[in-house]
């Protein structure tokens, strides 16, 4: 077995030299029963912006501060040690911002080696080990806790998760060794694989301590003197710990095997193979088993040591970054001072995607939203589902009575254009067909006040031709959501070439304002996403008309790690809409894209897939081999990937040439929150640089150096 205490941490200490340490302070407090308490709170002396984080020196500092703590209790100076965070932050786990840097196979497994080495202290101090859990706490930080003794937790704390597999490797402190001991394997796999998986779902305090993660739950009025009472309880024994979650003897014998397995099945139909890290944390799930921690450790050191220094780790952390900072400091966004007040809301159509808009507008802004539609039939069907969508929302307790009644009589509707007048934002969500768009925009212009924004949701047509009739072009904006629109954190904003600096700005701000997250693009055709799901969809189709199998189409992609194939994609968004995505991108570049008559002949028939029971898409129906008419040229699963990957390359760098955004990163930006692309990729660009497309294509890379590991 490793000895921790034989290791020298040297080297990975040295390569954090500019760490933020999070300094650990210790005080003495003194308990209820008699006797004392260590009490060691965790703090990097700035404000709740930048949360409490654990990197090498930070752990540096906590190990010599555990060793001073039993020293003590040897003495018989405390009775207790506990660690707290401070205010409203635990800690938010590893310094992802070093990781990266650290990130040789030899420090990566330093890394996982020196957590195990220091929070293994917690449990060899010679007296009872607390962690007061009092906000926000993150992976490592999660681990802090599980590896004391007890745990009380703060029924405010922000949240709490193991993200790890989200970002492309494991929890290795001890949490997919402990967790599952802990409180059960299925549980632990909803945890620390499925919640990650579902775009890094949190866990609310309470949830956490109900799974069992936590011994005790108190207010945050009192947090801290509740916890030490608490405490002393168990100390005295006037309070005996019963953790009924822990797995027995039969759970391990039949229950463990099976919901391993399910948990691969399904990963495998939902997610393919591509990504490591949820396979790999599985398999230290499966192994935990054997509740032996020693050797639980050991298989974390090894499972950190491969994937932090490999691709998908860099690629993950590449992305995390791109979402967490370029995508709140957008590029080309013009002060945020210039924006114009919404105060009321205006939107187009009363159809499913405008009462979308109307709802989120609603909910987020808290402003009046005015929907209209050709008669008070559709705008009463609009409202009704309006209402209906809040009345779930309150069920669900994501509204309060208040705030759903408050929703509600903030939305109204009407055929009467004229209550537009007062408006500062009016947004369209009728037909996709240019005329249809310039005549109502023709209506609305002479009503609206001169100061009034007007935006499309165009998903394909040119914004400058939606606007050429208007009197002031230069205040409309495309700002077209994805769907569904409450989910999609994407909205790709679209600037003509009249757009002025307010428009531009107030569609940023109302973006952000929405929870939405706004990458500012030009009017070319199919803007981002759309016109690179085009290539994927056109690429798709050709190998189809070829005569390649569907199955064989389906596969080809897998490599990728994309949320669904291409014909699964087409099937979601719609045959008719992908067949007019298709044939709008061959009107514009006849040259490059690729549209196939029998997606129209598809959009025909009823049912035109076989698909599973988990809705992976199988073959084409009966019905839909019918409808078809195919060529006797089929193509292998490797030609159609190297046919996507060499046409994505070369369609981004023309887009890149083109000026359509303002760099590579908010290409791969807009594909990874407007069309699920996994993070583990890196979204489009690192992955097109790793597999040599854009070499092939172009002769260079869009990253240099390129986003790799270091494996």
């Amino acid at each position: 077995m490793t000895d921790y205490s034989r290791i020298d941490f040297t080297p990975l200490i040295e390569a954090s030299a500019d760490e933020v340490v999070t300094e650990s302070f210790v005080r003495d407090v003194a308990l209820p029963s008699g006797g004392t308490l260590a009490l060691i709170t965790l703090d990097n002396g700035r404000d709740y912006t930048r949360p409490n984080t654990l990197g090498p020196r930070t752990l540096e500092q906590l190990g010599k501060v555990l060793d001073e703590q039993r020293t003590r209790a040897a003495r018989g100076e405390i009775q207790a040690v506990a660690i707290t965070g401070k205010p409203f932050i635990f800690a938010a786990g590893a310094d992802l911002s070093k990781v990266g840097t650290l990130a040789t196979p030899e420090n990566a497994r330093l890394m996982a080696q020196m957590g195990h080495f220091v929070l293994g202290k917690l449990g060899t101090l010679g007296v009872p080990s607390f962690s007061f859990v009092n906000g926000l706490a993150l992976g490592g930080a999660m681990e802090i806790a599980l590896n004391s003794d007890y745990r009380t937790l703060d029924s405010s704390a922000a949240a709490l998760a193991f993200p790890e597999v989200f970002l492309g490797i494991i929890p290795g402190w001890g949490g997919a060794t402990i967790v599952p001991n802990l409180i059960g394997i299925e549980k632990a796999l909803e945890i620390i694989v499925s919640n990650p998986l579902k775009n890094n779902r949190m866990l609310k305090p309470a949830q956490a301590f109900e799974l069992g993660l936590f011994d005790a739950m108190f207010g945050p009025a009192s947090f801290l003197e509740q916890s030490v009472l608490w405490a002393d309880g168990v100390i005295t024994g006037k309070i005996k710990v019963e953790r009924k979650h822990e797995p027995g003897k039969l759970e391990r014998l039949t229950k463990w095997p099976a919901a391993i397995k399910i948990a691969r099945d399904t990963l495998r139909a939902r997610i393919g193979t591509a990504a490591k890290s949820p396979y790999v944390a599985l398999d230290l799930l499966s192994a935990a088993k054997d509740n032996d921690r020693e050797r639980g450790f050991e298989r974390e050191d090894d499972a950190l040591a491969e994937l932090i220094s490999g691709d998908q780790f860099a690629a993950s952390i590449y992305a995390f970054d791109l979402v967490q900072k370029r995508a709140k400091r957008p590029a080309g966004a013009p002060d945020k001072e210039l924006a114009k007040p919404v105060k009321k809301v205006g939107v187009i159509g009363a159809g499913l995607m405008a009462s979308q808009f109307a709802l989120l507008f609603a909910r987020k802004l808290r402003v009046p939203v005015l929907i209209t539609d050709l008669d008070q039939a559709r705008v009463d069907k609009g409202l009704e589902y309006i209402r209906g969508e809040i009345d779930k929302m309150q069920e669900k307790g994501r509204l309060s009575s208040d705030d759903a009644n408050q929703v509600k009589a903030l939305v109204s509707g009407t055929t009467d254009k004229a209550l537009y007048a007062d408006c500062d934002w009016v947004i369209e969500a009728v037909f996709e067909e240019l005329s249809v768009k310039q005549q109502v925009f023709a209506e609305i212009e002479p009503i609206i006040s001169e100061t009034a924004v007007l935006a499309t949701n165009t998903s394909s047509l040119s914004v400058e031709e939606i606007g050429a009739k208007l009197a002031h072009p230069e205040r409309l904006v495309g700002f077209h959501f994805f769907n569904p629109v409450a989910v999609m954190p994407l909205i790709e904003v679209v600037k003509t070439p009249a757009t002025d600096d307010p428009t531009l700005s107030t569609a940023m701000v109302v973006a952000r304002k929405l929870g939405k997250s706004a990458v500012i693009t030009a009017d070319r055709p199919g803007f981002v996403v759309n016109r690179l799901l085009a290539k994927v969809m056109g690429e798709a189709a050709r190998a189809l008309d070829e005569g390649t199998p569907l199955p064989v189409v389906e596969r080809a992609l897998a490599p990728i790690g994309l949320p669904m194939g291409p014909f699964e994609l087409i099937d979601l968004v719609g045959w008719k809409v992908a067949a007019h995505v298709q044939d709008t991108m061959v009107g514009a570049f006849p040259e490059r894209f690729y549209a196939s008559d029998n997606l129209h002949r598809l959009a025909e028939v009823d049912s035109p897939l076989v698909k599973s029971k988990l809705g992976k898409v199988e073959d084409l129906s009966k019905a839909g081999k019918k409808a078809v008419r195919l060529g006797n040229t089929a193509v292998s699963e490797e030609e159609i990937l190297r046919r996507v990957e060499d046409e994505l390359a070369g369609e981004i760098k023309i887009m890149l040439d083109e000026g359509v955004v303002a760099a590579a990163e908010d290409i791969d930006l807009c594909l990874i929150l407007g069309a699920g692309w996994p993070f583990q990729a890196g979204g489009a660009t690192p992955y097109l640089d790793r597999v040599g497309a854009s070499e092939r294509v172009f002769g260079a890379t869009f990253h240099d150096p390129r986003v790799a590991g270091q494996a």
